[in-house]
């Protein structure tokens, strides 16, 4: 896999890539989509060799946040896509690109309540049928944070030590030597 031309490719589809530290983030870029582009990102690193890890959503402002893992079988590359539901709540389904993607995307339903169009068995996975409008994790909106608020922030640089005082002059000496001298 050459990195540089699959983030060409990265960029057609894309909003933002961003490069991140691996060893703070736990992966090597944050790639921002719109949700009409997720099935073309995600078609795009099935053939580049990539897996999915894992899929989930966050209820933050302005709508709810997908965030999917890919990692490579190859090397040590792992990306975060993130994608909003439209205002309808919904946005297109993964499951027939990657399988993984189904039962993801069917907790997803059950806890979020996002549709995830053309999913060929959206039927609750965890909450029973008759709970299907319950979605325990959605937030009230006066509880909702903004999407940056809960972005990982670059580490700010760390502070310049101070340098250390040294004594003036060899011929200082401590003040009880300097008053029994005067004594």
């Amino acid at each position: 896999m050459d990195i540089n031309t699959v983030k060409k490719q990265w960029q057609e589809l894309s909003a933002a890539i961003e490069e991140v530290d691996y060893a703070v983030s736990g992966h090597d870029y944050n790639v921002c989509l719109q949700g009409e582009k997720i099935r073309d990102f995600a078609t795009l690193m099935l053939e580049e060799g990539f897996y999915l890890v894992d899929l989930m959503a966050v209820h933050v402002a302005p709508a709810i946040e997908m965030v999917y893992q890919f990692a490579h079988y190859e090397s040590r590359c792992r990306v975060m896509a993130r994608a909003f539901v439209n205002e309808n709540g919904e946005i297109a389904t993964i499951s027939d690109i990657y399988q993984g993607a189904n039962w993801h995307e069917r907790e997803t339903r059950d806890f979020h309540g996002v549709v995830f169009v053309d999913h060929p068995y959206l039927f609750p996975l965890i909450l029973p049928e008759e709970d299907v409008d319950l979605k325990p994790l959605l937030k009230q909106e006066g509880k909702l944070k903004d999407v940056d608020a809960v972005r990982r922030k670059p580490p700010e640089p760390a502070p310049e030590p101070k340098p250390k005082v040294k004594p003036e002059a060899a011929d200082a000496k401590p003040e009880a030597a300097k008053s029994q001298e005067q004594s």
